[in-house]
Protein backbone atom coordinates (compact mmCIF):
# COMPACT_ATOMS: atom_id res chain seq x y z
CA UNK A 1 0.00 0.00 0.00
CA UNK A 2 1.62 3.63 -0.86
CA UNK A 3 1.92 6.28 1.61
CA UNK A 4 -0.89 8.37 -0.08
CA UNK A 5 -3.53 5.39 0.66
CA UNK A 6 -2.29 5.32 3.68
CA UNK A 7 -2.93 8.78 4.40
CA UNK A 8 -6.65 8.66 2.49
CA UNK A 9 -7.72 6.08 4.76
CA UNK A 10 -5.82 7.53 8.34
CA UNK A 11 -8.18 10.23 7.89
CA UNK A 12 -11.27 8.61 6.66
CA UNK A 13 -11.30 10.07 3.48
CA UNK A 14 -13.65 7.15 1.45
CA UNK A 15 -16.15 7.63 4.18
CA UNK A 16 -15.99 11.44 3.84
CA UNK A 17 -16.51 11.59 0.10
CA UNK A 18 -19.14 9.36 0.50
CA UNK A 19 -21.27 11.24 2.91
CA UNK A 20 -20.29 14.68 0.80
CA UNK A 21 -21.27 13.53 -2.23
CA UNK A 22 -23.90 11.16 -1.18
CA UNK A 23 -25.58 14.31 0.44
CA UNK A 24 -25.40 16.29 -2.27
CA UNK A 25 -26.57 13.69 -4.73
CA UNK A 26 -29.87 13.02 -2.33
CA UNK A 27 -29.80 16.89 -2.38
CA UNK A 28 -29.75 17.20 -5.95
CA UNK A 29 -32.50 14.58 -6.85
CA UNK A 30 -34.48 15.78 -4.57
CA UNK A 31 -34.60 19.01 -5.85
CA UNK A 32 -34.62 17.58 -9.26
CA UNK A 33 -37.95 15.45 -8.02
CA UNK A 34 -39.94 18.05 -6.57
CA UNK A 35 -39.27 21.78 -7.50
CA UNK A 36 -40.78 23.28 -10.27
CA UNK A 37 -37.49 25.20 -11.56
CA UNK A 38 -34.67 24.48 -13.36
CA UNK A 39 -32.31 26.45 -10.90
CA UNK A 40 -31.94 25.92 -7.42
CA UNK A 41 -32.46 28.80 -4.97
CA UNK A 42 -29.70 30.24 -3.18
CA UNK A 43 -30.18 28.97 -0.19
CA UNK A 44 -30.55 25.50 -1.28
CA UNK A 45 -27.13 25.81 -3.07
CA UNK A 46 -24.84 27.56 -0.14
CA UNK A 47 -26.83 24.57 2.96
CA UNK A 48 -25.76 21.75 0.37
CA UNK A 49 -22.06 23.07 0.15
CA UNK A 50 -22.20 23.72 3.73
CA UNK A 51 -23.49 20.06 4.23
CA UNK A 52 -20.18 19.14 1.74
CA UNK A 53 -17.55 20.74 3.77
CA UNK A 54 -19.46 19.32 6.77
CA UNK A 55 -18.92 16.41 5.64
CA UNK A 56 -15.26 16.58 4.75
CA UNK A 57 -14.12 18.15 8.13
CA UNK A 58 -13.31 14.91 10.04
CA UNK A 59 -10.82 14.23 7.38
CA UNK A 60 -8.42 17.93 8.56
CA UNK A 61 -7.09 15.43 11.69
CA UNK A 62 -5.79 11.86 12.05
CA UNK A 63 -6.68 9.72 14.72
CA UNK A 64 -3.40 10.20 16.51
CA UNK A 65 -2.45 14.45 16.36
CA UNK A 66 0.75 13.57 18.19
CA UNK A 67 1.56 10.84 15.62
CA UNK A 68 0.88 13.64 12.96
CA UNK A 69 3.13 16.12 14.95
CA UNK A 70 6.32 13.67 15.48
CA UNK A 71 6.54 12.16 11.65
CA UNK A 72 9.21 12.67 10.10
CA UNK A 73 7.23 13.88 7.12
CA UNK A 74 6.94 17.66 6.24
CA UNK A 75 3.08 18.22 6.58
CA UNK A 76 2.19 22.06 5.73
CA UNK A 77 2.20 20.73 1.93
CA UNK A 78 0.31 17.57 2.36
CA UNK A 79 -2.58 19.67 4.54
CA UNK A 80 -2.16 22.16 2.06
CA UNK A 81 -3.02 19.98 -1.24
CA UNK A 82 -5.71 18.02 1.02
CA UNK A 83 -7.76 21.36 1.69
CA UNK A 84 -7.37 22.25 -1.84
CA UNK A 85 -8.39 18.77 -2.65
CA UNK A 86 -11.70 19.06 -0.94
CA UNK A 87 -12.07 22.41 -2.22
CA UNK A 88 -12.08 21.24 -5.38
CA UNK A 89 -14.36 17.96 -4.67
CA UNK A 90 -17.06 20.62 -3.47
CA UNK A 91 -16.93 22.80 -6.12
CA UNK A 92 -16.75 20.17 -9.20
CA UNK A 93 -20.06 17.58 -7.75
CA UNK A 94 -21.91 21.23 -7.61
CA UNK A 95 -20.41 22.66 -10.60
CA UNK A 96 -21.23 19.27 -12.42
CA UNK A 97 -25.18 19.43 -11.75
CA UNK A 98 -24.87 23.33 -14.01
CA UNK A 99 -25.71 20.90 -17.51
CA UNK A 100 -28.37 18.68 -15.76
CA UNK A 101 -32.14 19.28 -14.80
CA UNK A 102 -31.41 20.70 -11.34
CA UNK A 103 -28.86 23.33 -11.64
CA UNK A 104 -26.74 24.22 -8.35
CA UNK A 105 -25.21 27.74 -9.46
CA UNK A 106 -24.14 29.78 -10.46
CA UNK A 107 -20.75 29.02 -10.29
CA UNK A 108 -19.01 31.70 -8.58
CA UNK A 109 -21.14 31.31 -5.53
CA UNK A 110 -20.47 27.81 -5.50
CA UNK A 111 -16.99 28.55 -5.62
CA UNK A 112 -17.00 31.58 -3.07
CA UNK A 113 -19.04 29.48 -0.25
CA UNK A 114 -16.74 26.57 -0.89
CA UNK A 115 -13.65 28.01 -0.57
CA UNK A 116 -14.62 30.84 2.43
CA UNK A 117 -16.14 27.94 4.57
CA UNK A 118 -13.37 25.23 4.04
CA UNK A 119 -10.95 27.91 5.23
CA UNK A 120 -13.39 29.15 7.50
CA UNK A 121 -13.55 25.21 8.59
CA UNK A 122 -9.42 25.05 8.80
CA UNK A 123 -8.85 27.72 10.88
CA UNK A 124 -11.83 26.77 13.64
CA UNK A 125 -9.69 23.43 13.37
CA UNK A 126 -6.53 24.98 13.64
CA UNK A 127 -7.72 26.52 16.95
CA UNK A 128 -10.28 24.50 18.46
CA UNK A 129 -9.77 20.86 16.62
CA UNK A 130 -11.16 19.08 14.71
CA UNK A 131 -14.29 17.89 16.33
CA UNK A 132 -15.24 21.18 16.98
CA UNK A 133 -14.51 22.78 13.99
CA UNK A 134 -17.60 22.44 12.12
CA UNK A 135 -20.04 24.27 15.07
CA UNK A 136 -19.31 28.13 13.81
CA UNK A 137 -19.01 27.52 10.15
CA UNK A 138 -22.78 25.71 10.26
CA UNK A 139 -24.30 27.99 12.55
CA UNK A 140 -23.07 31.29 11.15
CA UNK A 141 -23.67 30.21 7.86
CA UNK A 142 -27.33 29.01 8.47
CA UNK A 143 -28.76 32.34 9.71
CA UNK A 144 -26.40 34.41 7.04
CA UNK A 145 -28.18 32.30 4.40
CA UNK A 146 -31.22 32.73 5.82
CA UNK A 147 -31.17 36.30 6.94
CA UNK A 148 -28.58 38.29 4.21
CA UNK A 149 -28.18 41.38 5.07
CA UNK A 150 -27.02 45.15 3.27
CA UNK A 151 -24.54 47.16 3.64
CA UNK A 152 -20.85 46.83 4.03
CA UNK A 153 -21.07 45.25 7.44
CA UNK A 154 -24.19 43.01 6.59
CA UNK A 155 -22.09 41.67 3.84
CA UNK A 156 -19.60 41.21 5.65
CA UNK A 157 -21.43 39.56 8.66
CA UNK A 158 -23.20 37.57 6.12
CA UNK A 159 -21.28 36.46 3.33
CA UNK A 160 -22.22 33.44 2.80
CA UNK A 161 -25.92 34.25 1.59
CA UNK A 162 -24.64 37.46 -0.37
CA UNK A 163 -25.69 37.93 -4.32
CA UNK A 164 -22.60 36.57 -6.36
CA UNK A 165 -22.11 40.16 -7.75
CA UNK A 166 -21.18 41.38 -3.45
CA UNK A 167 -17.04 42.24 -3.69
CA UNK A 168 -17.25 42.41 -0.13
CA UNK A 169 -18.43 39.14 0.66
CA UNK A 170 -16.15 37.50 -2.15
CA UNK A 171 -12.84 39.41 -0.34
CA UNK A 172 -14.40 38.36 3.23
CA UNK A 173 -14.83 34.83 1.76
CA UNK A 174 -11.13 34.83 -0.22
CA UNK A 175 -9.30 35.75 3.80
CA UNK A 176 -10.90 33.06 5.40
CA UNK A 177 -10.11 30.77 2.59
CA UNK A 178 -6.76 31.98 2.73
CA UNK A 179 -6.36 32.96 6.37
CA UNK A 180 -7.54 29.00 7.24
CA UNK A 181 -5.27 27.52 4.38
CA UNK A 182 -2.20 29.13 5.57
CA UNK A 183 -3.04 28.38 9.50
CA UNK A 184 -4.05 24.86 8.58
CA UNK A 185 -1.22 24.45 6.75
CA UNK A 186 1.68 25.76 9.22
CA UNK A 187 -0.36 24.84 12.25
CA UNK A 188 -2.09 21.74 11.49
CA UNK A 189 -4.76 20.48 13.77
CA UNK A 190 -5.29 21.89 17.41
CA UNK A 191 -3.77 19.23 19.97
CA UNK A 192 -6.65 17.59 22.16
CA UNK A 193 -6.58 15.10 24.39
CA UNK A 194 -6.80 11.20 23.30
CA UNK A 195 -9.60 11.04 24.84
CA UNK A 196 -11.28 13.30 22.38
Amino acid sequence: MTGTLLYLRSRRVPLALAAAVGGAAVIWTLYLAFAKERDATPLVVVLTVLLMVAALTPTLAGPDGNLDRTASLRWPWRRGVHLLAGGVIVGAALLATLHTGARFGPAALVVRDATGLLGLTALCASVVGTARSWFLPVGWTTIAAMYPQGGTWGAVATWQGQPTDSRTATMTAAAFALGGLVTYAVAGPARTDPSE
